[in-house]
């Protein structure tokens, strides 16, 4: 068996990979990619496409040439609802000057990848991780792989988790007297399917992104890549009743004028996180980022940017462990208070919501969703509340949510908690000694939400 020694080894090219192994690389260390997928296929993934920008991406790759070969639609300019038993649109602009985009998500991995290759990071195709090896100590000192049909075995002094949902590293790892979080389970995530559509005729919604609830607690979205190629899919969690995904978004499409003699270019399924953040991502010598840490917003299954930052922040303290000797939990811990104290918190808030809704008929939260208006809807998931409100808009609010009261003042308390759950992952601790106290903490405000919502414990 052939071995290879780098000083940092990254599995998995997809967003979050690749920004480690380039942030990595660009601080001089020696740096292996390693990549399941050949090189013409690599950076074909699932993913609903749909980004905020480039403003938020770390500053290690050409940030202007990603944007320029795979960005395609930046022009997003709100949130569309759709309700599936009224048919009735809520449009949720964005703030400010702040405009979403769609992104070629091929060519964008594709750019990604050659990026880490320009910084210096070596790029190993046709590379599937096996196999984690660790010494007598429990430090991960290294993967097993086969590349290009070859047995190889790649040492690091630290090895950096981005092979995404369910990670087979992890299954292989012992964390027993580590802080890495096991408290994983398949229902935590959801199960995904999405199309490339070629319509014949340009959409009239090209500047929304376009989401509409299904009976699973999913959602199916509709997001323009252009005027006429849509990124079309939905996805439902696995704590349901499996539902046929292909059949579920061929039903809708088949609702919808403007689909009718459309063409299919592309189709893939994939698994992802709509959990919280990995209570601590790290371990001796190990490091998880991306969907193989929960860096994905629960209740949208957004997760490029986290993805980008949290690798980035890994990376870096990834390679101070290399230049210490002292790959050691403690020396990466920083890494998980970035996370926390950064997107962290708004994610774990946000599953208070998933929490919510699982405790209540999809039919029954779409009609209290409907009947919000858009703006006060923002507002009460974690903006300025209903004292945004006018007395008249508060109570043709009241009068259209009557049956719903309290439904909607569950949710009310619910907001409440969420906010005091930031304060919490803003209070993240500094160090391991500190870890078990904060989960106490964090735990207690779960238990309260459980108490409120009469939901199962998802933890």
């Amino acid at each position: 068996m052939a071995t290879e020694a780098y000083d940092v080894v990254v599995v998995g090219g997809g967003t979050a990979g690749c920004f480690a192994a380039a942030t990595a690389a660009g601080e001089g260390v020696r740096v292996a990619l390693l990549e399941r997928k050949s090189e013409d296929e690599a950076g074909h993934i699932a993913c609903g496409d749909a980004i905020k920008g480039t403003s938020t991406f770390p500053d290690v790759i050409d940030r202007d040439r990603l944007r320029r070969e795979s960005f395609t639609n930046e022009h997003i300019e709100k949130a569309r609802f759709e309700n599936p038993q009224t048919g009735e649109e809520i449009d949720i602009p964005f703030p400010g000057d702040t405009k979403g985009a769609i992104v070629d998500r091929k060519r964008y991995g594709e750019v990604l990848l050659d990026e880490a290759d320009r910084v210096g990071a070596d790029v190993h195709y046709d590379t599937v991780v096996q196999d984690v090896v660790q010494d007598r100590d429990g430090r991960v000192t290294g993967v097993e792989a086969v590349r290009t049909g070859d047995p190889t075995t790649y040492e690091a002094e630290v090895v950096v988790d981005a092979a995404g949902s369910l990670s087979l590293l992890q299954d292989k790892t012992d964390f027993s007297g580590s802080t890495f979080d096991t408290n994983v389970d398949y229902s935590q995530f959801c199960s995904a399917y999405r199309e490339i559509v070629e319509v014949e005729e340009p959409v009239d919604w090209d500047d929304a992104i376009v989401f509409k609830p299904t009976e699973e607690l999913g959602y199916l979205w509709y997001f323009p890549r252009t005027e006429t190629e849509i990124n079309v899919g939905l996805g439902f969690q696995m704590d349901r009743e499996p539902m046929e995904l292909v059949d579920a978004l061929k039903r809708d499409l088949r609702n919808r004028a403007e689909f009718e003699g459309a063409r299919v270019k592309d189709k893939l399924g994939a698994a992802l996180p709509t959990r919280r953040p990995y209570d601590s991502a790290v371990a001796p010598g190990f490091v998880a980022v991306g969907d193989a840490a929960g860096h994905v917003n629960p209740t949208t299954g957004g997760g490029i940017p986290g993805a980008a930052k949290a690798a980035s922040w890994a990376a870096e303290r990834a390679v101070e462990a290399v230049q210490d000797s002292a790959p050691t939990e403690a020396t990466l811990w920083d890494y998980n208070r970035e996370v926390m104290t950064d997107f962290g918190k708004r994610f774990a808030a946000m599953d208070l919501y998933n929490i919510f809704g699982t405790a209540h008929d999809v039919d029954e939260l779409t009609d209290v969703v409907s009947s919000i208006p858009g703006q006060q809807l923002v507002d009460a998931l974690g903006r300025s509340g209903t004292s945004s409100m006018s007395l008249s808009l508060k109570l043709r609010t009241l009068v259209r949510t009557f049956g719903h009261w309290s439904t909607l003042y569950e949710l009310y308390k619910v907001n409440g908690l969420a906010a005091d759950l930031k304060s919490v992952y803003e209070d993240y601790p500094t160090s391991p000694s500190g870890f078990e106290a904060w989960q106490e903490r964090r735990d207690a405000i779960l238990d309260d939400v459980y108490a409120v919502t009469g939901a199962e414990p998802k933890y």
